[in-house]
């Protein structure tokens, strides 16, 4: 089987890739170097560099003005969201650790978007479990605790607007998926992935970017 066009993403490939994609504002560069700077050992939490503005030109191709973010970990990931709502546009985020959050909260309040940004700490499934049960999300974004991405896409997908769009992160658990012998987390991203695939309420489409993305439509 083919496997695309066959080119590698080399440092300086990966580096032209980000001179030709929006540049990261102040706010935001601050944020990719406070996290790497103060929490080294779990920075790679943080959305890769050509993700923000991916995910603020999914915002924008959407229309979206109701947003639901599952794992905000330092915030560039909401920020970049938030920067492209609407001005009558809110962004819900969900997070469980109050020591990565405030970061997030002073990059949110630097730029401005703190009045469109709801952060909650407590487990994510209660908070959706908490929101409307009809359809009212424009657009979700799951990149938190691998093991529960079933139960946080059980719950979202019956609230997303028909046409909204879910973004799925770390779909390929660097490349543990594909291990026939896959435990842990890479077998649970792995029945997600499977799970994803065969819900037959959405179009998907699953992209080499950062370390694999899945977009969903509600139909």
């Amino acid at each position: 089987m083919a496997k695309g066009n066959g080119t590698p993403l080399t440092d300086e490939l990966y580096a032209y890739m980000l001179g030709h994609n929006p540049p990261l504002d102040p706010v935001q560069r601050m944020l990719v170097e406070v996290t790497h700077t103060r929490l080294p050992l779990v920075a790679g939490k943080q959305v890769a560099e050509e993700q923000g503005p991916l995910l603020a030109f999914l915002v924008r191709l959407t229309g979206a003005r109701r947003v639901v973010e599952i794992g905000t970990f330092t915030g560039l990931s909401a920020l970049s969201m938030a920067q492209a709502l609407p001005p009558d546009g809110t962004l819900l985020t969900c997070d469980v650790r109050e020591e990565w959050t405030e970061y997030a909260r002073a990059g949110w309040a630097k730029a401005g978007v703190s009045d469109r940004i709801e952060l909650r700490i407590a487990p994510a499934i209660d908070t959706l479990r908490s929101l409307p049960g009809g359809p009212h999300i424009d657009m979700a974004f799951i990149d938190a605790d691998k093991d529960n991405y079933v139960a946080y896409w059980d719950e979202l997908v019956p609230r997303m607007r028909p046409g909204g769009l879910l973004v799925v992160d770390n779909v390929f658990y660097h490349g543990g998926v594909t291990d026939p012998g896959a435990s842990g987390l890479a077998a649970a991203i792995r029945d997600f992935n499977d799970h994803l695939t065969a819900d037959e309420r959405v179009d998907s489409v699953m992209v080499p970017v950062a370390d694999g993305l899945t977009l969903a439509r509600r139909r």
